[in-house]
Formats: structure tokens, C-alpha cells, sequence
């Protein structure tokens, strides 16, 4: 399995020590486009996720190509937004990974198959790869910042019996 990620994935689950899930949820590697590594690993020098994605060896980056896609993307996403999605559909993968609701939004119109740092947490907690979703729910709230409303939260736990 394969899939194509925005940033907010990659510094979610660093900050919670967590990365190496995307690794073992997708096998087959991990693309991500040029912003997103100019976003985590050169602008984000010194932040978390910066430099557990820059020695990441299954984390690959692809440059896309059709740079009309991206242009008109970034009519509503950020630049690692659009480019993620552009390089989905460059080279259709089993997953695009994203956490912002406008791109996930517009991935769905789009048909895209979107997962984000929840739905990964979900996927470990039910492969018993972490002891409990809500510790690491909680971490990505304290020590991420990760915004996530209570009505997910709640269905989050709901989904793994927690």
C-alpha cells in the first residue's frame, strides 16, 4: 500500500512520536511532494516533524508535473495542499493523506481516497500498534496543537471501544 502526504500528517504524528504508522499503514512508501518537504524539512528547520521526515527513508519525494492543476488548486489550498492532491492524481495511490478540512473537501469532490492523522490512530489502535487512542488523541491536542472537535473525538473513541 502507497499513498501521497500533505504536511499536517507528517508533523502531527512526529510531535507525538508516532511517524514511523504512516511506514508501517502504508509499506509500499510514502510520497510527498516538493512543498511538503520545503514546509516540514527546510522552512520548519528546527519544528517538530522536521527531522524525523528529513531521515525518513520511506518517505520519497515527487515532483509533479502538471503545474495547471496546482495553479488552479491553489485558487482554495496552500501550496503543499495543492501539490499533494496534484501529485494523487499524477499517480493514483491507495490513499492521500490530509488533515485541513477545505483540502479534504475538495479531494472528495475530486473522488480521492482521504485518510488523516485520526483515521491513521484509529488504523493502529485496531492493528494494536498503540495501547490506547486516546492518550494519543490527547498528546496531538497538548503537545500538537492539533485542533480536533469534540464530536470526533468522541466518534474516534467511539470506533475502537474506547
Amino acid at each position: 500500500m502507497r499513498a501521497v502526504t500533505n504536511s499536517s500528517i507528517l508533523i502531527a504524528l512526529s510531535t507525538i512520536g508516532q511517524l514511523s504508522l504512516l511506514h508501517q499503514r502504508f509499506p509500499d512508501g510514502v510520497f510527498l511532494p516538493q512543498a511538503v518537504w520545503r514546509e516540514v524539512v527546510e522552512t520548519g528547520k528546527g519544528q517538530p516533524g522536521a527531522q524525523d521526515v528529513a531521515s525518513a527513508s520511506w518517505l520519497t519525494i515527487r515532483q509533479v508535473t502538471n503545474t495547471s492543476v496546482i495553479s488552479l488548486l491553489r485558487i482554495e489550498l496552500d501550496e503543499g495542499e495543492a501539490e499533494a492532491i496534484a501529485l494523487f492524481a499524477e499517480n493514483p495511490v491507495d490513499a492521500i493523506l490530509l488533515d485541513e478540512k477545505n483540502a479534504r473537501r475538495v479531494a472528495r469532490q475530486m473522488g480521492l481516497p482521504v485518510l488523516g492523522t485520526v483515521g491513521i490512530l484509529i488504523w493502529a489502535k485496531q492493528q494494536g500498534l498503540i495501547i490506547t487512542l486516546k492518550e494519543q488523541l490527547d498528546a496531538l491536542q497538548n503537545q500538537g496543537k492539533f485542533r480536533l472537535s469534540q464530536s470526533l473525538y468522541q466518534e474516534a473513541l467511539n470506533r475502537v471501544g474506547e
